[in-house]
C-alpha cells in the first residue's frame, strides 16, 4: 500500500510539474534590445512569400503582445470580442479599416476576407498608433517594404 500511495503523489508530482511547464510564461517587460533581437528573429524566421511572422513580446493572461513583421499584404480581418492597438517601430503602410470583409470566412473567433470594400485608408509609418474597436474590418492593403509593428489585442465586453 505504501509503494502504492508513493507512486500515486510522485504521478500528480510529475504531473503538477509537467502542467507548470507546458503554461504559457508570463512576461511583464520587454527592453528595447529584447525587442531588437526579436525584429532580427522574426527577419531569419521569415520565409519567402509568407506575408507576415509574428513573435511574442509581453504575455500576461488576457493579454499578449506580439511583433509582426509584415512583407506582404495579407487577409483582412474583424475581432469580434476584441480591440487591436498598432504601434509602429519601423517602416510603412496603408492601413484600412471599416468598410465590408471580401469573402468573408470564420477563422476561428475571428473573420477574415481577402480585402474590404469600403472603408478609411490611412498611411501609417514609423511611430505612429491606431486603435482598431471590436468588430471593425482591418487590413493593411499596401506594405512599402517592410513594415514592423507591436500589435495588442485588449479583450472587450459583449457592450
Amino acid at each position: 500500500m505504501r509503494s502504492i500511495l508513493c507512486s500515486l503523489s510522485l504521478m500528480a508530482f510529475a504531473s503538477a510539474a509537467w502542467c507548470q511547464q507546458s503554461a504559457p510564461e508570463t512576461k511583464t517587460y520587454s527592453s528595447a534590445a529584447d525587442v531588437k533581437a526579436l525584429i532580427a528573429k522574426a527577419k531569419t524566421d521569415h520565409k519567402p512569400g509568407q506575408p507576415t511572422t509574428i513573435e511574442h513580446i509581453l504575455d500576461l493572461a488576457p493579454y499578449a503582445a506580439h511583433l509582426e513583421y509584415r512583407t506582404g499584404v495579407g487577409p483582412a480581418a474583424v475581432h469580434e470580442k476584441e480591440a487591436e492597438m498598432f504601434y509602429v517601430i519601423e517602416g510603412s503602410a496603408t492601413l484600412t479599416t471599416g468598410g465590408k470583409l471580401v469573402n468573408e470566412k470564420r477563422n476561428g473567433a475571428n473573420l477574415t476576407g481577402t480585402g474590404i470594400e469600403g472603408g478609411e485608408s490611412k498611411a501609417v509609418a514609423k511611430g505612429d498608433f491606431v486603435i482598431v474597436p471590436q468588430n471593425t474590418p482591418h487590413w493593411f492593403s499596401k506594405i512599402n517594404g517592410t513594415i514592423v509593428l507591436m500589435s495588442l489585442h485588449v479583450p472587450r465586453s459583449g457592450e
